[in-house]
């Protein structure tokens, strides 16, 4: 495939955009506002102190919420790390970012990123740890990492064995000391924590307590699986602790009431039914944001957010316009709050034969969620062989030695699934009733409604080119049990016109 070079695309679109009137909106005497998007690596609402959950302390995002505002209605457009992270990037759909939508994949640099436009405009922008992946971004073109300049250097002891050892505050400084006086700032702090591997039992040296712990109705509630959610408390509470790291360097600086800031997921949490799967516990982030003078201190908004309103959220703090393409909302400007999210999934690990994927698309609004699942053939958390679309755990492990005492959970977690699906999200939140034939013409309104819009922004799955998301290249590693074809980083010739 043939690259465009990043740096005389992105001069070619400026000064098409500048032809087109695109410009930024405000005064250069207008002293613009920092941003600082802090994204975990699968991290589920509710767990969240601020959000009521129960065994988990998150003082850092608690104050976020405190001062700013707390969102119960946050939606990744895919539960899974790239594609969800592209979406953010570009303020678009993952049908509509090509190779980028896939999991692994490329990302093709003629898709305009939020952080390249503010950079453009004046912004030192750079990122922490987890930016853009897993993928191969100079497969795409880029110089660098979409998310910014690699602030990685800073390397600290690891509280917990899984913890990765990156020093994100510190790493925050030097990107801090980089910059400008007076220059604007945009930084990704791009955490690894909560995603797997867990040191088991960490949960003894905070004094939590198994029996507290709310277990989601869709796994099995035993202490083997308390003691695997607790364990995944602690690595939520390390993201927020190097959160607060940096808050209080930007209090010192005087640049906390100047910077947006922004606390979110990227995905839901690795466990069966969860992370990779299009139900609440895989979709449903927490979100708090505080920016002085836009949110209302101690406000709780129940509005419908997507992923894809961040770009032109940032773009618009920053006096910038956002190109058309991307057709996110602001969340602080004058456009009415959402009726419902979309969002899906194609492929996720190599976890089926031939390396296709479980393709769904979703619309979610405050009372319900319809699932379509495009290739009901399949097995959704992949081939029985592993089933390796569920991260491996000490749960999974439980559940698939013990599926006979929990038939019915093992296989909401593993059994394939009807085409359509329809779930009450106030009556059942964990999405374990599928009520499609009960309410049949809220999930035939529902459904026509999704197809209307998937057709209208060019998803190849309407318009008879599906095939194109199983041909995409993967760049992480294939598994030769499932057989068929295995080579890293090529198209897969199977499903190529």
């Amino acid at each position: 495939m043939a690259s465009i070079n990043r740096r005389l695309f992105l001069a070619q679109a400026a000064a098409g955009l500048c032809a087109a009137g695109f410009r930024t909106s405000r005064a250069q005497t207008v002293k613009r506002p920092n941003i600082l998007f802090a994204i975990a690596d699968d991290w589920s609402w509710p767990h969240a102190s601020a959000h009521g959950a129960p065994q988990i302390q998150t003082p850092v995002f608690d104050r976020v919420a405190r001062e700013g505002a707390l969102y119960n209605n946050a939606f990744t457009c895919a539960p899974q790390c790239s594609p969800n992270r592209a979406a953010t990037l570009t303020g678009r759909y993952i049908w509509e970012i090509a190779e980028a939508g896939t999991h692994g994949s490329l990302f093709p640099n003629r898709f305009a990123v939020y952080t390249d436009l503010l950079e453009e405009n004046g912004y030192h922008v750079g990122y922490t740890s987890k930016g853009w992946a897993p993928g191969d971004w100079e497969a795409g073109g880029w110089k660098r990492n979409p998310a910014g300049k690699e602030y990685n250097r800073e390397r600290l002891r690891p509280p917990q064995r899984g913890i990765n050892s990156c020093d994100y505050a510190e790493n925050f400084s030097d990107f801090l000391e980089d910059r400008d006086s007076g220059q604007p700032f945009c930084f990704w702090f791009g955490c690894k924590e909560p995603h797997r591997g867990y040191e088991a039992g960490s949960w003894k040296e905070y004094g939590k307590d198994p029996d507290a712990v709310v277990v989601p109705p869709f796994l099995p509630d035993t202490p083997e699986v308390r003691e695997d959610l607790l364990d995944y408390f602690v690595e939520v509470e390390h993201f927020d602790t190097q959160l607060g790291a940096m808050l209080a360097k930007l209090e010192v600086m005087g640049e906390l009431d100047n910077t947006l800031v922004v606390v979110t997921s990227d995905n839901g949490m690795p466990f069966p039914r969860a992370k990779a799967n299009c139900y609440e516990y895989g979709v449903h982030m927490p979100l708090a944001i505080r920016w002085p003078g836009h949110t209302k201190a101690g406000d709780t908004r129940d509005e419908l957010v997507s992923f894809i309103d961040f770009a032109p959220t940032f773009l618009a703090a920053a006096g910038v316009t956002a190109p058309p393409e991307m057709h996110g909302r602001d969340l602080f400007g004058d456009t009415p709050p959402r009726d419902h999210v979309l969002f899906g999934r194609e492929r996720h690990t190599h976890a089926r034969r031939d390396n296709v994927g479980y393709p769904i698309r979703a619309i979610r609004t405050a009372e319900y969620l319809y699932l379509w699942n495009v290739k009901p053939d399949r097995w959704p958390a992949g081939d029985p062989e592993g089933y390796h679309d569920i991260d491996g755990s000490p749960t999974k492990t439980f559940m698939q030695e013990h599926a006979k005492e929990y038939p019915a959970l093992w296989e909401a977690a593993v059994g394939k699934r009807p085409e359509v699906e329809l779930f009450d999200i106030q009556k059942d939140p964990a999405c374990m009733h599928n009520v499609a034939e009960e309410k049949a013409d809220t999930c035939k309104n529902l459904g026509e409604r999704l197809r209307t819009l998937l057709h209208a922004q060019g998803d190849p799955r309407m318009h008879g080119q599906g095939d194109v998301f199983e041909s995409y290249p993967r760049f992480s590693s294939m598994r030769p049990e499932l057989g068929g074809f295995a080579e890293q980083g090529a198209y897969n010739p199977k499903f190529q016109e």
